[in-house]
């Protein structure tokens, strides 16, 4: 009445809406900055500043040399000065030839010469007019003496006019006076000349600059294009169009992409054994699970008994696949590291305190590491070392060595052995050859398991000194 009741509410109960599945979001991922971006503002820093020294120094070298020739022209016409004057009856300076350039003529034309001593009335250019040029400080000019002075001052200008002047200090035969010959020229033109060249070096720089920064962008663009593609492979792995990173790739980007194919591998790889470990438990699972509704629906007698038989065999079988489990995910030869020698002390001391009459003999190096998790190894180690105990005569023997990168173990009992046809039978899950004794029938099977996630091998052999079995376990080194 109880289940007719039940069947009754269940039918009437309204269904359960739809699981409304929220879209899944990928995590953000945090940044720091843009790649192209720096790499761009770096070259454009570089470019900017290198320019800005190679344009400053070779303004300094164009305007030196524009002053030069200035200077030089400047020279000649004093030189010229200098060859045409005498001394006159009076002690005075004369000229038996004029310059030929007529703005020495025209009043304030820009050009100007002047002859000069102490105490003697100045012989000047009649383009100076009612103006003279700074005889200065007593000083000796005997070589040619260039520079600029703002001594002239025009009152339709807000500025004083720019000269540039060259002079020299001469005795002139007949006299014993020492003569300053001065030529002087406006500097209009020679800033007129180095405005025009700073503006054209301007100019070219700016467009050069312009020019570098966009082929350092394009080259920066171009470069990082293979990053872009192997962001549409992953894209295509995750639209499940393609399984790896399949486009040829750049030299410096190969190994990047390697080690991203074998990840996903691994992980492929990951994912297989854990569906085929949730297979296996599955199916180990539903037999022990069907003996058990098959005794409750027929409300068997021994059924407390079948129950707990029943949950003991899953028991082993959710123990067996865990211990998988785990070492599947601690894997990576990377950081799995385990030093050998406390591993073997810690088994040995666990096992002679359950059979205190065996007696458990060890050799070999005690720097041996093995790459492979602790808690693995107590396992392993742990199952072979007992099983030599609980089988054997009394005497165990495990020697460890190193061989060709790997890490042997050799444990040796003096019982009465596997037959060789069952060597191989005995890995199986849950077999056991001497059921009079305690045990579940997966320490073997555990313990190859493992080995073979670690990429170890586990083999049986008889042993030659002690007469029983010898159990082969190779784990890969770590040092």
């Amino acid at each position: 009445m109880a289940e007719a009741d039940t069947h009754a509410a269940t039918a009437l109960a309204p269904p359960l809406p739809p699981l409304e599945v929220e879209p899944r979001t990928l995590p953000r991922v945090r940044t720091t900055g843009s790649l192209s971006r720096r790499m761009i503002l770096i070259a454009a820093g570089w470019i900017l500043l290198l320019l800005t020294g190679g344009g400053y120094a070779l303004d300094r070298v164009l305007s030196t040399a524009v002053t030069r020739n200035f200077d030089d022209q400047l020279e000649y016409v004093l030189t010229a000065l200098i060859v045409s004057a005498e001394i006159g009856p009076e002690g005075e300076v004369l000229n038996n030839r004029e310059p030929a350039d007529q703005r020495f003529l025209e009043p304030n034309s820009g050009l100007y010469y002047q002859v000069s001593a102490p105490g003697q009335e100045s012989y000047a250019s009649r383009s100076l007019w009612d103006r003279r040029l700074a005889y200065g400080a007593p000083h000796t000019d005997l070589s040619v003496h260039a520079y600029d002075s703002n001594q002239f001052v025009d009152p339709k200008a807000e500025s004083p006019e720019k000269l540039r002047i060259v002079e020299r200090d001469v005795t002139l035969p007949g006299s014993k006076l020492r003569w300053r010959f001065q030529v002087a020229q406006s500097r209009d033109g020679l800033d007129a000349q180095i405005r025009v060249l700073r503006k054209t070096l301007l100019r070219s720089f700016l467009l050069l600059a312009f020019g570098l920064i966009v082929m350092a962008a394009l080259q920066t663009f171009y470069g990082l294009w293979p990053l872009r593609r192997v962001r549409e492979e992953i894209a295509r792995m995750r639209a499940g169009k393609a399984r790896q990173v399949e486009r040829p790739m750049p030299i410096e980007v190969a190994p990047l992409v390697e080690e991203l194919n074998a990840l996903i591998e691994h992980n492929e790889r990951q994912a297989e054994e854990a569906r085929r470990h949730a297979g296996n438990l599955a199916h180990a699972l539903k037999t022990p699970l069907t003996v058990i509704m098959n005794a409750a629906t027929a409300k068997a007698d021994d059924l407390g008994e079948t129950v707990v038989r029943e949950a003991r065999t899953m028991r082993r079988q959710v123990d067996h696949h865990l211990a998988r489990a785990r070492a599947v995910g601690r894997r990576g030869s990377a950081h799995s590291r385990a030093d050998v020698w406390p591993s073997l002390e810690s088994v040995e001391r666990a096992v002679g305190v359950l059979y205190r009459h065996v007696r458990i003999d060890t050799s070999g190096p005690r720097d041996l590491q093995v790459h492979v998790e602790r808690q693995d190894l107590d396992e392993m180690l742990g199952n072979l070392i007992e099983n030599a105990a609980k089988y054997g005569g009394g005497s165990v023997f495990v020697t460890v060595a190193k061989h060709s990168g790997f890490v042997e173990f050799l444990i040796e009992d003096d019982g009465v052995g596997i037959p060789e046809e069952e060597r191989i039978r005995i890995f199986d899950r849950g077999v056991r050859l001497d059921s009079g004794k305690p045990g579940t029938g997966l320490g073997m099977a555990i313990v190859r398991d493992v080995a073979e996630i670690y990429e170890g091998t586990v083999s049986l052999e008889e042993s030659e000194d002690l007469g029983g079995l010898l159990v082969r376990l190779r784990l890969p080194a770590a040092n």
